[in-house]
């Protein structure tokens, strides 16, 4: 109480900073040693034998420590003008009793021998004798030596507030290193709800119970139950995990303690477990609570994997520090912890059992209508124009995360935006999207008019084999303007697909050879443009064969760890299964790729005339596709699905 009464004396509107207390302190002394400074005006030994000892006016002279001779004038000679200026003090302009003037005197023995010749013809009252005095500069010598300790102490300050992460806390950092850096979010704070969810249906409905527990736990207490200690959401980057443990908070409206799993990891032993401690300490104290450990994998990672080294593992420390507090002996009861990761199979089996995540929410990426949900929430803040249609844009932007939409929607503001358009259209999300998927456009960049033909080819190749095999993903655009790292592109619009078949897979690796194969025909050489289509062609081949087991001779057989325990330098085969796989694999790609150039030699003068349009224009189609090949034979169930939808739209 005592304290709040001081603060409570200070004037409103003052804010005192003890700060500010030094600096007045330091301020008033260094005045005082200036304002406490006489009107003294240096001389020399010149002046001051012809103007003032030898016209008979001086006072006296006070030699002070053997270096300075301070000299005071009579007073009947003050108002004399060379005298006006040290007559007065310069402050309060009150008389000047003097010294007057000084100078370096060198030598004491000199000076007087001098003085003594200058007064030679003097009378005898007449005659200056000096006067010798000893003077100390106490202040001088207490700044001398407090300066600087006062510099070097503030410096080991800053240093320090800055190693330990900032200043906060009454007794520095330093000392509450092992304090939970855990940024507590107030339940007033949080207005994200899950209307500001979209996409995750299926997560939404099963996380909803969380916040049920926590809203009404007898309810499921009184049963018998045990509220769930923590759930754990699983999915690829961007898909709203975060944003789905914040919409549980603002649902639930509890207090909300976020941090990363790397706010645990510090070089110093022991202060990851500490901090640990502290969290659920603070969490117990405002229960019920939600703590929210985002990339839990940097401390959750599956323990022994270090044991080469033969050293105590900090980060397996703060593991089991977490492990004990979750499901221990002590009690956590309405504390519930939420945990999000893209790296689930990185993680100790102990975290993930049930007791501490007894739920495992797997947040994908969104389907087709779950995009349409995210582009109506990114879509409200932005000024559209009439053309745009949420089902194409869903449809236009396959296997993209919920941050990939909102990239998307901002993307086209600032391309509309930068053409001065009053509202944003179809075209610029179709700019936003191709900018995002295949970078810029550089159309600049010198390509010969040889390469430029055999791009055009390239692509031509892929768009053919694509159009006319049943499972390869129809064609969207191709272009030959260079774009990020590539010289062309091709967008297609692949189905998504929950299963996938041989046939599938081999019709998409025969559609990404398509484009080396139309070199060899039709140039009858090849060229290194092809990298990126053999990377991918050889991986779908090695997968058909040791991960699918889609392959007769080497069976039924899966090499994939989905544990992720076993990886290492060696392999889970045998040589002789090695020679196997490998001249399977080349089989494969060799028989897709022969059959690449059989249908383009069935379909070589289409192949010319498409190649011959992307050459005038730079860009083609799906429409110029058709205008050339027709109608493609088969039609995906996303479109039949996307049919329906506007259907219902114009209903």
């Amino acid at each position: 109480m005592k304290k709040d009464n001081k603060k409570n004396n200070f004037p409103k509107g003052l804010n005192i900073n003890i700060y500010w207390i030094y600096g007045a302190i330091f301020l008033f002394f260094i005045g005082i040693q200036f304002f406490s400074g006489k009107s003294v005006q240096k001389t020399n030994w010149q002046e001051f034998k012809n103007k003032m000892l030898l016209e008979n006016k001086v006072e006296k002279i006070v030699i002070v420590n053997k270096e300075k001779a301070y000299i005071h004038i009579k007073d009947k000679n003050l108002g004399e003008p060379f005298f006006e200026r040290v007559a007065k003090k310069p402050f309060g302009n009150s008389k000047n009793f003097g010294p007057h003037f000084y100078f370096e005197i060198g030598s004491v023995d000199n000076f007087t021998s001098e003085l003594k010749e200058a007064q030679v013809n003097f009378q005898e009252e007449d005659k200056i004798f000096p006067y010798f005095e000893t003077r100390k500069d106490v202040f001088g010598d207490i700044l001398g030596w407090i300066l600087p300790l006062v510099i070097f102490i503030g410096i080991w300050i800053f240093i320090m507030r800055r190693m330990s992460g900032g200043g906060a806390g009454a007794g520095g950092q330093i000392f509450s290193i092992g304090k939970s850096r855990a940024t507590l979010v107030d339940k007033t704070n949080i207005k994200i709800t899950f209307k500001d969810v979209a996409g995750l249906d299926e997560a939404k409905e099963e996380i909803s119970e969380i916040v049920d527990f926590l809203k009404a736990p007898l309810k499921y207490t009184k049963l018998g139950g045990k509220i769930p200690r923590g759930a754990m959401l699983i999915g690829p980057p961007g898909t709203g995990k975060t944003l789905l443990a914040k919409a549980v908070a603002g649902e639930a409206k509890v207090p909300f303690f976020s941090l990363s799993g790397s706010d645990f990891v510090e070089m110093f032993v022991g202060v990851g477990a500490s901090r640990v401690r502290d969290l659920f300490k603070q969490a117990k104290e405002k229960a019920p609570s939600i703590i929210f450990i985002d990339e839990i994998d940097a401390i959750g990672r599956a323990r022994g994997k270090n044991s080469i080294t033969g050293s105590n593992d900090e980060r397996e420390n703060t593991l089991n520090q977490l492990l004990t507090e979750m499901d221990g002996f002590g009690t956590n009861s309405g504390v519930i912890v939420m945990a999000a990761t893209n790296r689930s199979d990185v993680l100790d089996k102990a975290l993930i059992r049930p007791g501490r995540f007894d739920r495992q929410i797997y947040v994908d990426l969104p389907d087709l209508v779950g995009r349409k949900e995210i582009f109506k929430v990114h879509l409200k803040p932005l000024k559209l124009s009439k053309q745009v249609d949420v089902n194409f844009l869903a449809r236009q932007t396959p296997g993209f995360s919920g941050a990939d939409i909102a990239n998307v929607c901002n993307e086209s503001a600032l391309i509309a935006a930068r053409k001065g358009k009053k509202s944003i259209n179809k075209q610029d999300f179709l700019d936003a999207v191709d900018r995002i998927i295949g970078g810029m456009e550089k159309k600049s960049k010198i390509i010969s008019p040889e390469e430029k033909k055999t791009i055009a080819f390239h692509e031509a190749g892929h768009a053919t084999v694509s159009w006319m095999l049943q499972y390869a993903s129809p064609l969207v655009k191709v272009t030959i303007v260079p774009r990020g790292r590539s010289l062309g592109a091709a967008w297609y619009l692949p189905e998504e697909r929950q299963l996938t078949t041989t046939q599938q897979l081999e019709d998409e690796m025969c559609a990404a050879l398509g484009g080396r194969a139309a070199e060899e025909l039709f140039f009858k050489k090849i060229s290194t443009g092809a990298l990126s289509d053999l990377e991918k062609v050889t991986k779908q081949a090695y997968a058909m064969i040791s991960i699918y087991g889609m392959n007769k001779k080497v069976g039924n057989i899966s090499y994939y760890d989905s544990s992720g325990q076993n990886a290492g330098f060696t392999k889970p085969y045998s040589e002789e299964r090695a020679k196997i796989i490998d001249s399977e694999v080349t089989r494969i790609i060799e028989s897709q790729y022969k059959r690449a150039i059989d249908v383009l030699k069935k379909n070589k003068q289409k192949v010319i005339k498409l190649a011959n349009s992307l050459l005038d224009n730079e860009v083609i189609f799906k429409a110029d596709l058709v205008n050339i090949f027709g109608e493609r034979k088969w039609k995906s169930y996303d479109e039949e699905k996307l049919n329906e939808m506007d259907k219902e739209v114009k209903k």
